[in-house]
């Protein structure tokens, strides 16, 4: 009954019609990583589905923030005086990043070598990297630490907006898709995995210690990612976006016809982000300080489900929502919390949100691509390709 509200026929019907289309132009994946993956890839069986790729590398990167949660819940694990992170973390991070990296770029290579492509497979692949950049960086924060007594770490708030920096580029990026009808990989990615590989091998080698010294002229390894991350996303992601956008209307290939067509699919996420941004400021009980690490997980599964609904019109050819679903139930909590008439229950209420946003999210998931839903299960049997979640036959 509920999974009907998530996929309407006239999107069912929209996938029909969806042919896949990307470009790389990121030289570091051009000229090096895409010969690595093309030789990866042949060691994968035919037998194994390319969504149980995409799946476990996700996987990979939820186990590693869990770890890294129990072992630095609030991010002072790396503040002097503290249990420090034990360096087999480390070293399983930096794996467990690398295998999630090379598992998302063979997915796909996968597919189209046993002829197993198809719009289920590309939203599966796509809605779990949008869970799965807030997680990326939710991880990184450990290494930085957060405390008063680090000058260089980043507040609370600190890491909120850098978080929100990473999502605002990845939804920019679909953004552009949606007018553009072409996906034009940002050249952060690769750079990014390959940064935060070597900055995990580097603290596992040498102690957060290492992280923690100046590196050339008084700065700091944290000052120079914070640098790398707002060059990439506001002085290449961004006016590459806006360029691509206005090329195609020059070309006349834009897929939306209208200014207010063309902004709608970003109205929930910047809604959502208002929002946010209004707890982060206004909350009586400062509840991004109290709860840093849950709180940008809230973050990252709210943006995840509501990047999934414009990943879905963008694929469909569908107009997307205006506002969504969940933006009313936060908002609920937002507007009497930040006015103070929650009182001593606004932690609470966040509990409860943080949980029934999770299962949402999680539901949501099942119902649209698992095995036998409803909703895009004609898209796991079809005879032009066909992506189970867990495996196929060399016979299929």
């Amino acid at each position: 009954m509920f999974e009907h509200r998530y996929v309407t026929p006239e999107q069912l019907a929209g996938f029909d019609k969806y042919k896949y289309s990307a470009v790389d132009t990121n030289p570091l994946s051009v000229y090096i990583m895409q010969h690595v993956w093309n030789k990866v890839v042949k060691l994968v069986p035919a037998w194994i589905a390319p969504n149980l790729l995409t799946f476990s590398g996700f996987l990979l990167i939820l186990v590693t923030f869990f770890i890294l949660s129990f072992y630095d819940w609030d991010y002072t694990a790396s503040v002097a005086g503290q249990e420090p992170i034990p360096t087999w973390v480390w070293l399983f991070t930096a794996l467990a990043t690398l295998c999630a990296y090379g598992l998302d770029s063979i997915d796909g290579k996968h597919a189209r070598r046993i002829q197993c492509t198809g719009p289920l497979g590309e939203f599966f692949d796509h809605g779990l990297d949008s869970w799965a950049s807030s997680l990326f960086t939710l991880s990184l924060f450990s290494v930085w630490g957060s405390g008063a007594d680090i000058p260089w770490a980043p507040s609370a708030q600190g890491m909120y907006y850098l978080t929100l920096i990473v999502l605002l580029t990845f939804i920019l990026t679909h953004w552009e898709k949606c007018n553009t009808g072409v996906l034009f990989l940002p050249w952060a990615y690769d750079t990014s995995q390959v940064t935060l590989v070597i900055v995990y091998l580097w603290t596992a080698a040498f102690g957060v210690d290492a992280v923690q010294r100046p590196l050339i002229f008084g700065y700091y390894l944290c000052d120079l990612m914070i640098v790398m991350l707002l060059g990439g996303s506001i002085f290449l992601s961004l006016p590459q976006t806006l360029y691509n956008i206005f090329m195609a209307y020059l070309n006349k290939t834009l897929k939306k016809h209208s200014l207010y067509e063309g902004l709608l699919p970003l109205l929930s996420p910047c809604l959502l982000f208002v929002l946010l941004t209004s707890w982060v400021h206004l909350s009586p009980c400062d509840i991004l300080a109290k709860q840093p690490r849950l709180f940008l997980w809230m973050v990252g599964v709210t943006f995840s489900n509501v990047t999934c609904k414009v990943i879905v019109c963008q694929m469909s050819n569908t107009r997307p929502e205006a506002f969504h679903w969940l933006l009313l139930p936060l908002a609920a909590v937002v507007c009497p919390a930040v006015t103070g008439c929650l009182g001593n229950t606004e932690e609470f209420l966040f509990f409860c949100f943080v949980v029934f946003v999770t299962i949402a999210h999680v539901h949501y998931a099942i119902c649209v691509v698992a095995p036998g839903s409803t909703m895009l299960a004609p898209y796991c049997l079809r005879s032009d390709g066909a992506e189970l979640l867990i495996s196929i036959t060399p016979e299929d």
